[in-house]
């Protein structure tokens, strides 16, 4: 179904509305076009820096994680968004490849996702081989385990 087939209201439609619409029957190509147009990273405009995190989040929502890790070279929205993304899907082999390549952020995310599997000295081991000096990560296993009452 394309965005045109969703909108059958003749009225002016708020282009908001068109994104909604496009989301709603999964016309990604549409819904990116849209937001991305209208967004900005670090923009002084809020509404245009909101619009680029919305911009993120659809590229989440429509898999397209390549263009994501292209962003994420440069953006830090981008590389946040790709992470978190990464470990709500439990995609531990790439957050532990951007972690070797230094990205912080998906070394903690990949510690986090380590640990909600009761993986503590992986997460441990983790944290040893990839950055053994960084650390909020030792702090971050440390405080998991606790958390969670495991001493493996």
């Amino acid at each position: 179904m394309s965005l045109d087939a969703g909108l059958r209201d003749t009225r002016p439609v708020e282009w908001r509305e068109q994104v909604h619409v496009a989301e709603g029957i999964r016309d990604w190509d549409a819904a990116i076009s849209l937001v991305s147009a209208r967004a900005e990273c670090y923009s002084t405009d809020f509404q245009a820096h909101d619009n680029h995190l919305w911009h993120m989040d659809l590229l989440v929502r429509a898999e397209r994680f390549e263009q994501l890790t292209e962003l994420a070279l440069t953006d830090v929205h981008a590389r946040r968004r790709l992470n978190r993304a990464l470990h709500e899907r439990g995609i531990d082999t790439t957050l532990r490849r951007r972690a070797k390549a230094g990205d912080s952020g998906a070394l903690y995310h990949l510690v986090k996702l380590l640990c909600e599997r009761a993986q503590f000295r992986e997460a441990h081991e983790a944290v040893e081989r990839l950055d053994p000096e960084n650390e909020y990560a030792h702090q971050l296993v440390a405080e998991l385990r606790t958390a969670s009452g495991g001493a493996r």
